[in-house]
């Protein structure tokens, strides 16, 4: 009777451990496509190549940001130049979140994925941060404004999926 005890301690033991790999490897997914979501570039694990989300709005200006005032989210680091631009991010980050993750607005319209971005080409427009290759993408973007912006929202579902992979 000892035995069947201990064997059906290890069997408890062992399903628990299964339970608990299978779990971690579940949770480690869900990271992976949460940092999909946002445009690190290829190296390291910051937002808008460290530059500060909120800067675009409240100071119409591309603006470093400081890892003295980082927060985490989905899955990415987040730096601004003041404590004031950490909190108004944190208390509504899908407001100042560049669109499409951060990646190229053009190159999304186009059904590309262009992580190399350069965070001084920008633009706002009906309140929400587009992100660019270049300077010349971003002209590309005030040129052709909402007509680009339908084929890039059209085209973000195809893209984001694509980055999961």
């Amino acid at each position: 009777m000892t035995e069947t005890r201990i064997e059906r301690h290890f069997e408890r033991r062992w399903v628990l451990t299964l339970t608990l790999i299978f779990f971690t490897a579940l949770a480690g997914q869900a990271n992976l496509v949460r940092a999909a979501e946002v445009n690190t570039g290829y190296f390291g694990n910051v937002a808008i190549m460290g530059y500060d989300s909120v800067a675009y709005f409240s100071m119409n200006d591309a603006i470093e940001g400081s890892e003295e005032h980082a927060v985490e989210w989905l899955g990415a680091t987040w730096l601004f130049a003041n404590e004031e631009h950490r909190q108004t991010f944190t208390a509504s980050p899908i407001k100042y979140a560049p669109q499409y993750g951060g990646l190229c607005s053009v190159g999304v319209a186009y059904g590309e994925v262009t992580r190399d971005i350069d965070p001084e080409a920008w633009s706002i427009i009906d309140g929400k941060l587009y992100l660019n290759y270049s300077k010349a993408a971003n002209k590309i973007l005030a040129e052709e404004g909402p007509k680009l912006i339908v084929k890039a929202d059209a085209n973000w579902p195809e893209v984001k999926a694509t980055l999961a992979q």
